[in-house]
């Protein structure tokens, strides 16, 4: 069975994100994930998981202004400063806490954006990506990049599998890989089996949450336990992360967790 990884971003809502560390080994994870680790310092990011006995499996690079609806850096031509400044704030809390993955947010497509407009982001996402793997590479840590549902981010540059593994192609670098979240492919793309099999390689990590809704995984139009079958199947040794929305409270509703993992 995979290792499911608590994200604190969506889950244990009903606490304040210091506090969600301990709710989250409470209900017997052992690992955990979140979109932006940056209301803690990098010592105390470490010390909460220290204390709850947790592994951090992956966060964002800082994605520009979020409050401003900004959702990433790495595809802007003009802001690659911004960008490389980002990777250099994400890394004392990725050594500091140990975490081994980072995701970097590719941005959104401006509104009237011709095809030369986006061939300069493709460019400026390539050339970036490069960049941010080669210094993660010298501390061990893999680059993520993940295709994410235009009804969940309007305008967001990477939104399907093959645009994401072609893109690792051309970067050419060991340590950046593609990070699948499943509810984002079903939206997108569906036939999630046929596209575990044919990009697992690629693969540095994967997201779960049902469709639709983002809630649990335990009903709608997706499958999980076949799915979490045809992982053990495939030999995948990474995460799967939760990143849903709990219909309430979130310990209440890990009752699809522990029949998924025996606890």
């Amino acid at each position: 069975m995979p290792r499911f990884a608590a994200n604190l971003t969506l889950m244990y809502a009903e606490h304040r994100f210091a506090d969600r560390f301990a709710a989250a080994a409470a209900d017997g994870f052992d690992a955990v994930e979140c979109l932006f680790p940056y209301e803690l310092t990098a010592d105390e990011l470490a010390e909460h998981l220290r204390r709850h006995g947790l592994i951090q499996v992956l966060f964002n690079l800082p994605p520009g202004d979020w409050g401003a609806g900004e959702r990433g850096l790495a595809a802007l031509p003009g802001r690659e400063a911004e960008f490389a400044a980002s990777v250099v704030s994400a890394l004392p809390y990725a050594c500091t806490s140990g975490c081994r993955q980072l995701h970097a947010l590719a941005g959104l497509i401006p509104v009237g954006a011709t095809a030369a407009d986006r061939d300069a982001m493709r460019r400026t996402y390539v050339s970036n990506l490069r960049h941010a793997a080669r210094m993660l590479a010298q501390h061990d840590i893999t680059l993520l990049i993940e295709p994410i549902s235009t009804p969940s981010m309007p305008g967001y540059f990477l939104n399907y599998q093959q645009q994401a593994h072609d893109l690792v192609a051309e970067v050419a670098e060991p340590n950046l890989r593609v990070q699948m979240d499943l509810y984002h492919c079903q939206i997108m793309e569906g036939d999630l089996a046929s596209r575990l099999r044919r990009h697992l390689d690629g693969v540095g990590h994967i997201q779960i949450a049902g469709v639709p809704g983002r809630h649990e995984p335990d009903t709608g139009e997706i499958n999980y336990p076949f799915l979490f079958d045809l992982l053990d199947e495939l030999g995948y040794a990474g995460h799967v992360g939760c990143e849903y929305r709990p219909r309430a409270g979130t310990s209440a509703g890990l009752g699809w967790w522990h029949r998924a993992s025996g606890r």
